[in-house]
């Protein structure tokens, strides 16, 4: 079984690789694994993988990753939302010319591959409707967001014409990516865990009353795999899924912090609220997802359980 993971050594990505090479019940079977991103902060020496630097827009690199049939393609490469909106060139070419040359070199294989598309909740657009659920409609505020929606649409066309099997995942805010610039504009979800973890100073974008859905890199890998293994007829009515999620306050999530690190934490967190990343990150109503529920995807279980998988 060959797998392809684009975005190989981003958070999401690196987590992925590392519970494909650490844990082999995950995808049982593979023997081949190619890794796809700009660049790899530490070398595999798995004589089973293959890791490939460069831009996904490079049609010769991904010509060479696809030089042998796919079994199982996690597409999660993309250019984040803030970096996305400043620079619409580089958000279309990756989020969406990137995207459809991968399903174009996919479609000439005898057999299908299963794609698992990581898309993402911002395709709902702010500010959300209450509540949010499988009928939600698309109201997108960002290109990124948009570019995400047309990769969507894109997995479900190739699929209805059978020249793949896909599977689009909309993720949530997943914690806790590591302390260095990223792109994203709801990165400070991240360097809230960080920060009071090392007992630093925090000062929070938001206010406490804010309230976002939350999932751990953990639990994102649990679900992408279980999208990968999923038999093909369970996709046929529908392809794309919110993933169920935790919904919680930024005081829940501090109060679960101190009672995890200490109480003197709680002293080393300010507030200075910017109103467009309230707005965007703070205002997130319930969210119901019983199509992705039904099917065994799942979010972390409880405030508790997130802290300890993600720290």
């Amino acid at each position: 079984m060959h797998i392809l993971i684009t975005g190989a050594n981003g958070f999401v990505g690196a987590t992925l690789v590392q519970r494909l090479l650490n844990s082999p019940g995950a995808l049982p079977g593979w023997t081949r694994l190619t890794l796809l991103d700009l660049g790899f902060d530490t070398p595999c020496h798995d004589p089973r993988v293959r890791a490939l630097a460069g831009s996904l827009d490079d049609p010769r690199l991904l010509a060479d990753a696809l030089e042998t049939p796919v079994d199982i393609a996690f597409h999660l490469a993309s250019v984040p939302g803030g970096l996305a909106e400043r620079d619409y060139g580089l958000g279309r070419r990756v989020n969406l010319d990137a995207t459809l040359a991968l399903l174009e070199g996919l479609k000439g294989q005898a057999r299908p591959a299963r794609v698992v598309f990581a898309s993402t909740i911002a395709v709902y657009g702010s500010p959300l409707l209450q509540p949010v659920d499988d009928h939600t409609p698309l109201r997108p505020q960002l290109s990124y967001a948009t570019q995400k929606i047309v990769g969507e649409l894109l997995v479900e066309d190739f699929s209805r014409r059978g020249w793949v099997d896909g599977i689009s995942l909309r993720l949530p805010g997943i914690v806790a990516r590591p302390p260095q610039p990223s792109g994203l504009l709801s990165a400070f979800m991240s360097e809230m865990f960080w920060r009071l973890k090392a007992g630093e100073p925090f000062v929070c974008p938001v206010s406490p009353a804010a309230q976002a859905w939350w999932m751990s890199a953990a639990r994102c890998v649990d679900n992408l795999l279980h999208a990968a293994r999923l038999p093909a007829e369970a996709l046929r009515p529908r392809r794309v899924f919110a993933l169920p999620v935790l919904h919680l306050s930024m005081a829940q999530l501090i109060d679960g912090l101190c009672a995890r690190f200490g109480e003197n934490r709680r002293a080393q967190v300010s507030y200075a609220p910017d109103a467009h990343l309230e707005a965007n990150f703070g205002r997130y109503p319930p969210l119901c997802a019983e199509a992705a529920e039904a099917l065994g995807l799942r979010h972390d279980g409880s405030l508790e359980a997130l802290i300890a998988n993600t720290l």
